[in-house]
């Protein structure tokens, strides 16, 4: 089962039990609580809140997400990305626990062959009703059901909707790390394949949990995730969303895939990062030094400059989104509509950051191989005033090799900027 086909079995068989497909909705979100489309249920927030009515009471989408949080581990690891697309079912104040834990299992198990034996479940530690429901309705051994305490509760953000959650992970086996299920066992072999959110509070800015209207029904399925274990392969990127656009990443770097594993990291980076810049722009998102802008214009110059640490001189841009486009456009057509939009805008972008990037990647060099253990803060302004160097990148570059950034020190240079920008504001005033 590759990608599409797995798309089109699990909105398939949501469809099949009342719910309306409903089409993605773009990363950039109408809700202003965040700054992208970072969880399936981003667009159906009112409906949970109550503030709107649903057309349908049941819905199930594949949504395209976008987040950062985990960036600086992104290309360290077979399973972190950025760009990714979530599988959703929801209930919008009608189905709850018990129906939405016994179709997981059954689309798992069933629908994708998937083996019971090799699946295993977390609850939240208060959650004895989603416990119960696991053992007494789906059958599943409760030795095989761990409760665990906030990562078992779910929420969008800091306010807003929120709820505890049931997780189904894939045991890949002895051979990707110790035993002890999910809640102990090693990281790269409990694989999440599944997050039920039980919907039903909102957390308010003072921290209070309030009960929604109704409850609810909100349902993570990170398809690329998923899409490995049914694959039988290891990695993220050895899957079909991912393998033409790691070959494009191969031959803009001049590098093969698992021959070398700084290269590996740098061809993971450009892959997923290729995927995101691809989809950002198509969304318009454009490069800029503050918002969604800064942050699109820092997985470009991630990229780049991993692309240059290996001595790339030429654009890696046209190559990657050509890939995406090829490997996305059928699910997503917006891509090849976008196409010669987004290859302008990011081969000006990446054209612009290149210029300069020798001088600054030589300063940034010299400096990790001096003797201090912390990279100076004037320096690292130096390299984000002066040479494009987002702050993020300097810090994760520096980390890398075992060197802390003197933040307090940049903060300083920037408020020093500011403040002489203010006073010549004034003087022409």
């Amino acid at each position: 089962m590759d990608a599409q086909r797995l798309r089109q079995a699990f909105t398939g068989f949501f469809a099949d039990r009342g719910h309306t497909v409903v089409p993605s909705a773009g990363l950039v979100p109408q809700d202003k609580s965040v700054l992208f489309t970072i969880a399936g249920m981003v667009p159906f927030k009112p409906y949970f809140l109550g503030d709107e009515l649903p057309a349908y009471r049941r819905a199930t989408s594949i949504q395209k997400c976008f987040r950062t949080l985990d960036i600086e581990i992104v290309g360290t690891t077979k399973r972190h990305e950025t760009f990714f697309e979530m599988l959703g079912n929801f209930s919008f104040g009608d189905y709850f626990k018990e129906e939405a834990i016994a179709w997981s299992w059954e689309l798992l198990t069933g629908l994708l062959g998937m083996d019971p034996s090799r699946l295993w479940v977390t609850v939240h530690e208060s959650d004895s009703e989603a416990e119960a429901i696991w053992v007494d309705r789906v059958g599943v051994d409760p030795r095989r059901i761990q409760r665990m305490g906030e990562d078992n509760f779910w929420s969008m953000g800091d306010t807003g909707p929120c709820g505890p959650c049931s997780e189904i992970y894939f045991d890949r086996g002895d051979a990707y790390g110790a035993p002890g299920g999910p809640a102990s066992g090693g990281q790269e072999r409990y694989v999440e394949v599944w997050n039920l959110v039980f919907m039903q509070y909102n957390r308010t800015k003072s921290g209070e949990l309030q009960d929604l209207p109704q409850r609810n029904i909100d349902t993570g399925a990170g398809l690329e995730r998923m899409l490995m274990v049914v694959e039988g392969v290891d990695s993220l990127f050895a899957t079909d969303l991912f393998t033409p656009v790691i070959g494009a990443a191969e031959r803009a770097l001049s590098r093969r895939y698992g021959d070398d594993a700084e290269a590996d990291v740098a061809i993971r980076i450009l892959a997923d990062h290729g995927r995101a810049m691809t989809f950002l722009v198509s969304d318009g998102v454009l490069p800029a030094n503050e918002g969604r802008g800064y942050v699109l214009r820092r997985i470009i110059r991630r990229a780049v400059v991993r692309a240059h640490q290996l001595g790339v001189e030429g654009l890696i841009s046209p190559g990657l989104v050509e890939a995406v486009i090829d490997v996305m456009g059928v699910a997503y057509p917006a891509l090849i509509r976008d196409r010669d939009m987004v290859m302008e805008v990011l081969e000006a972008e990446e054209g612009r950051f290149s210029r300069t990037l020798r001088t600054g990647s030589a300063l940034l060099e010299e400096e990790l191989h001096s003797p201090r253990s912390t990279v100076q803060g004037d320096l690292a302004f130096r390299l984000h005033d002066t040479y494009g160097f987002p702050i993020e990148l300097t810090q994760e570059l520096a980390r890398s090799r075992g060197k802390e950034l003197d933040m307090a020190g940049f903060d300083r240079a920037m408020a020093l900027q500011r403040s002489g920008e203010a006073v010549q504001n004034l003087l022409h005033q």
